[in-house]
């Protein structure tokens, strides 16, 4: 069921304050120099020794592993250390692993396994969508759009697979359960993930999408009381870094988590 929607003008006042500071720590997160706001490029590595478009250096995959040739003129260093990168170097990752491996002047590459298969990311914190951030676009908070939940865990976590942002990137949800409230008088269900610390995340889309918010949102949900019940505060629903960049690999919501009505709560689409 919802919240009551008969709350006094202080308690309004006080949980429209708590969701902003909630709100100033989301967007504390976001404005990092080489976060996701800085990404400017996603490229897979090449079977054989090759340049790449915005980086210096060359670029390989050689077995199970990634390989960077540079000399000093290209002015590559170790993002862990800070020392120049000459000759050539190699790392091996598993798949979804990824690394802050070189820096050039501002940028950062970041070297990932996606898919089983070795990609690089740039991160400029010169980036235009870094440079012109002033906070991610919400709607206003709605108490209408705080709910209580129940969560009902599965017997055993359910594997998916699930479609991302990227279309070459497949992906996998490990679903432990559902999250069931009602929302003007119809009652929904969704599948959840297990997040820290015993807490849930769902992935998921409605009618919204697309339109007012981007693609799909995530909603990371506290850890169910014994009791099962949880709240669902659709305030707090957050975009995926992909809503902001065309170089994010985010998972996509499973089959059945899409909500035929419009959730206009939590963040907007950035890129409107």
């Amino acid at each position: 069921m919802s919240t009551s929607t008969n709350i006094s003008t202080g308690e309004l006042e006080r949980l429209t304050a708590r969701w902003e500071r909630f709100r100033t720590g989301r967007n504390s997160s976001l404005d990092d120099p080489h976060g996701w706001l800085s990404l400017t490029s996603f490229q897979w590595l090449p079977a054989t020794s090759s340049a790449l478009a915005g980086v210096p250096g060359l670029w390989s995959v050689e077995g199970t592993t990634a390989v960077l040739a540079a000399s000093a003129e290209d002015h590559l260093t170790l993002v862990k250390t800070g020392k120049p990168v000459v000759g050539a170097i190699s790392v091996e990752l598993a798949d979804e692993q990824s690394l802050m491996w070189v820096a050039s002047g501002s940028v950062v590459v970041e070297l990932g396994m996606r898919a089983n298969r070795y990609m690089i990311r740039t991160r400029d914190s010169q980036a235009p969508m870094l440079a012109s951030f002033k906070g991610v676009p919400v709607f206003d908070y709605n108490p209408k759009l705080v709910l209580t939940g129940h969560f009902v865990p599965y017997a055993e976590p359910r594997i998916e697979i699930i479609k991302t942002a990227n279309p070459e990137v497949p992906g996998l949800a490990t679903l432990v359960g559902e999250v069931s409230f009602e929302l003007d008088g119809t009652s929904y269900s969704l599948a959840a993930e297990e997040g820290a610390l015993g807490s849930l995340t769902i992935t998921f889309s409605d009618a919204s999408n697309n339109v007012s918010t981007a693609h799909w949102r995530k909603l990371e949900l506290t850890r169910p009381r014994p009791d099962g019940t949880v709240v669902v505060d659709f305030n707090r629903a957050i975009n995926y870094p992909s809503a902001f960049s065309d170089f994010g690999t985010c998972p996509a919501p499973v089959a059945g988590n899409t909500l035929p009505v419009v959730v206009e709560a939590g963040e907007r689409d950035p890129r409107k």
